[in-house]
């Protein structure tokens, strides 16, 4: 036997490779049993037309080669038709409450209070209350149990406008209270802008509210001279607290009891908005109790509302029920701390931003502080226009 020669062209001829198998037909669908035939009795178009287009990719196998070509060509050509500064438009729609539609809303009740032709005595049905009992009830219980021994005085200065003041007496109260305090009348700050020199008694029925709280906080409207004989008789001398906004009633237990019971008598100013809304009932009781029951216009006020009630009633009543009502407090510097938005356009935004920064230099534009008038409207924290 001769070894194998693995050298070539060594002379030798070197055997053919052995012939490839004939290669099978290829499986063309539709020939003889096709599974998928567009002429097929009893098939739909949409079935005909799916097996035909299946029918003709499997012939056509290649085409799959092509696709990705085709498909970046097709995206080509639609960027070179379409402007590349074309931007899509997302419309924003205002959630529901958010928009002041005072005037649309007018509008509309303005028909059907054109076409109203009720009768005189129809509309001073309108002056009266709804309750069913005929009568409105206070839901405050007053006390009418003593009061401990007083822990020591307490003054506050009330900033801002008539609601501010307000505010700041009902919190007065209810702080005092909690504390077992004897609260001193509240002062008036007398304003750069208002430069109103008007005092408690000028407004409230002064009597009237330390009477009326006499079983649940004790109110004087003087301070005892041996204790301001250590003040050199001046309320200024005295330890005043810069207590933040909307402070919880716990920081008045921890941190301002302990000063209270030291010094016996402390100040704090300013105090519009300075105890927070979330507060145990007690303190919520004591609140409603000043707001709801202690505080009483003075007389001449008293009056002159009560006049000004009957006159409207008998006076919209002859005249088919119309009648004028004026907003005195509707001004620039209380729009623009509410941050709310009106229909007053562009031209409003830039004003109140502008009066925004002259009243209150840079308190609007903390760095983090974000202003959302929706969401300030839907919270109904925007003041009521004129002609709401």
């Amino acid at each position: 036997m001769h070894a194998k020669n693995r050298v070539p062209n060594s002379g030798q001829s070197t055997p053919s490779p052995p012939a490839s198998p004939l290669r099978s037909p290829r499986y063309r669908p539709g020939r003889k049993s096709s599974r998928c035939s567009p002429f097929q009795p009893g098939r739909t178009i949409a079935h005909r037309f799916s097996c035909l287009l299946l029918s003709v990719l499997l012939r056509r196998q290649r085409i799959f080669l092509f696709a990705p070509l085709i498909y970046i060509s097709g995206m080509l050509l639609y960027m070179g038709t379409a402007s590349v500064d074309v931007i899509p438009v997302v419309k924003h729609r205002p959630s529901p409450g958010s928009v002041y539609r005072s005037p649309q809303v007018y509008e509309k009740l303005k028909i059907y209070m054109n076409a109203d032709n009720s009768s005189a005595d129809a509309i001073l049905t309108v002056w009266k209350n709804s309750y069913k009992g005929g009568q409105w009830r206070p839901c405050v219980n007053k006390s009418y149990e003593g009061l401990p021994e007083s822990n020591g005085y307490i003054y506050v200065e009330a900033n801002g406008g008539l609601n501010q003041q307000r505010t700041s007496i009902c919190n007065a109260v209810a702080v005092a209270g909690y504390l077992n305090a004897t609260l001193l009348i509240p002062n008036f700050h007398f304003h750069s802008i208002w430069r109103d020199p008007s005092k408690f008694k000028d407004i409230y029925d002064e009597e009237y509210f330390i009477s009326t709280l006499k079983n649940d906080v004790r109110v004087v409207d003087k301070i005892p001279e041996y204790i301001m004989e250590r003040f050199d008789h001046n309320l200024t001398n005295v330890y005043n607290f810069r207590i933040k906004a909307w402070s919880s009633i716990r920081y008045y237990r921890d941190v301002v009891l302990p000063k209270l019971l030291e010094e016996k008598v402390i100040r704090i100013s300013p105090f519009a908005n300075r105890l927070s809304f979330d507060a145990p009932p007690a303190v919520q009781r004591l609140r409603c109790l000043a707001n709801y029951e202690a505080l009483r216009f003075s007389s001449p006020i008293l009056s002159l509302g009560e006049t000004l009630v009957a006159r409207m009633k008998e006076r919209s009543a002859n005249s088919g029920g119309k009648y004028l009502s004026v907003h005195l407090r509707f001004e620039e510097d209380m729009v623009a701390f509410s941050c709310c938005v009106f229909d007053g356009g562009e031209l409003e935004k830039e004003d109140m931003k502008k009066a925004r920064e002259r009243g209150w230099k840079g308190k609007f534009t903390k760095p983090g502080r974000v202003i959302r008038p929706g969401a300030i409207r839907i919270n109904g924290k925007c003041p009521l226009t004129p002609l709401e």
